[in-house]
């Protein structure tokens, strides 16, 4: 499986970091080995002093697609979750500064968290609330309604470069209120009213 993420989908979380507005879904890859083994402690990497949680919202494919119509998107997916991406921020500044790839920032061992996943049926897709509580206060506070590419256009999109296939997963962006984790703190997602997934700092 792979998975999928996109950058850059939140009007404030451009703002915050001082990005610039696509034109187009920023879109990057992690590797399987990304993934942070269920019920494990996540690890801040040696190589990084500013690794700051993202909260997004995760799709999971369930069938091969290739070249898919918006309209059809929604064929390709039962499931939404909840994760983090998490991001080594002084890392990723370097690698910009010089026009380098994101990947040492963003696709490192144990970078992505995959709480679990419920029927989509359950939520409104287009007015979806997601939240990520840090040491039990609020700090991202979500609605899918506010992404610049909804998630079937994500899917569309990602389709004409990638074929999608079962089992991979699709990282949608985040919502402005990123910040650095430290050692010892709890982190804890929320996805409409539901908690997704609970991790340890270490």
């Amino acid at each position: 499986m792979k998975i999928i993420c996109i950058g850059r989908n939140y009007a404030k979380h451009i703002e915050e970091l001082a990005n610039e507005r696509p034109e187009s879904p920023v879109v990057f890859l992690k590797p399987d080995s990304a993934i942070l083994p269920r019920k494990n402690p996540f690890f801040i990497p040696p190589f990084s002093d500013d690794v700051q949680y993202e909260v997004e919202v995760l799709i999971k494919i369930n069938k091969v697609g290739k070249h898919i119509d918006a309209k059809f998107a929604h064929k390709y997916f039962d499931e939404i979750g909840l994760g983090i991406d998490f991001t080594a921020r002084d890392v990723q500044a370097k690698c910009k500064e010089k026009g380098l790839p994101w990947e040492k920032a963003k696709a490192f061992d144990g970078s992505a968290v995959i709480g679990n996943f419920y029927p989509k049926e359950q939520f409104d897709l287009d007015s979806l609330k997601f939240q990520l509580l840090k040491n039990d206060i609020l700090v991202q506070d979500g609605n899918t309604n506010a992404m610049l590419w909804k998630v079937d256009e994500l899917i569309s999109y990602v389709s004409q470069y990638f074929t999608l296939k079962k089992g991979d997963i699709i990282f949608t962006g985040t919502p402005s209120g990123v910040g650095k984790v430290v050692e010892n703190d709890s982190l804890k997602g929320i996805i409409e009213g539901k908690e997704a997934f609970s991790i340890r700092v270490k």
